[in-house]
């Protein structure tokens, strides 16, 4: 009987595309003559809503077409060689399936882009559902995870997500879920530990810290 159900994120997550991030963004930032981010500044300053990061990263939006802006990093990020599946990934998915969880996807990429990438690295049978937002936008999570809550046969208190920013703990205390981060994603250990939630290095760690 399925009676506990994961939320994961995707981005830094289940999918390794830290390095293509990083790649697009400072591929922006080198066209537009401003100092690019080493791997360290970047995973302090990373954040939702995106805009935010932007602004932290050196671009000037105020002179900037923000529509643009964002489809020039999405084509960029997608035409990365390096993107990839965290090695631990499809074990993890496995693992909790065959256990009787429930999984669901609630991500802050659009929703096209996100069942796309999912059915290509050929995760889809592992999800009830996927919810992404409806921009390229990178903004809060929050009701659409309240949304897929609602049409959850599981309840908040046998829910946990499980991400790699802030925001998915945010995410989780606005839903009444419980929280992992994993500590290997888009944001430092330093900033994740102010969480207050348990923290974990890898996906394959996750079964001690839930007790399978």
């Amino acid at each position: 009987m399925v009676d506990r159900q994961i939320i994961w994120d995707w981005n830094g997550t289940l999918l390794n595309d830290i390095d293509a991030a990083l790649a697009a963004a400072n591929q922006m930032l080198a066209s537009r003559d401003l100092p690019t981010l080493t791997l360290d500044r970047y995973r302090e300053i990373f954040g939702f809503p995106v805009r935010g990061f932007y602004r932290l990263a050196g671009f000037r939006l105020e002179n900037e077409d923000w529509d643009a802006m964002a489809c020039e990093f999405h084509r960029i990020f997608l035409s990365q060689p390096t993107m990839r599946l965290f090695d631990d990934t499809i074990p993890t998915l496995e693992h909790f399936q065959k256990s009787g969880y429930r999984q669901v996807m609630l991500s802050a990429s659009k929703q096209e882009l996100l069942t796309g990438m999912i059915g290509q690295f050929k995760l889809t049978p592992y999800f009830d559902a996927v919810k992404g937002i409806d921009t390229l936008y990178g903004t809060s999570k929050i009701e659409l995870g309240k949304e897929l809550l609602r049409q959850s046969p599981i309840p908040p208190e046998r829910t946990i997500m499980i991400g790699d920013t802030l925001h998915d703990a945010e995410v989780a205390a606005a839903l009444g879920t419980s929280c992992i981060l994993v500590a290997r994603g888009h944001q430092s250990l330093r900033r994740l530990q102010t969480a207050g939630v348990p923290l974990t290095a890898t996906l394959s760690e996750l079964r001690v810290l839930l007790g399978e």
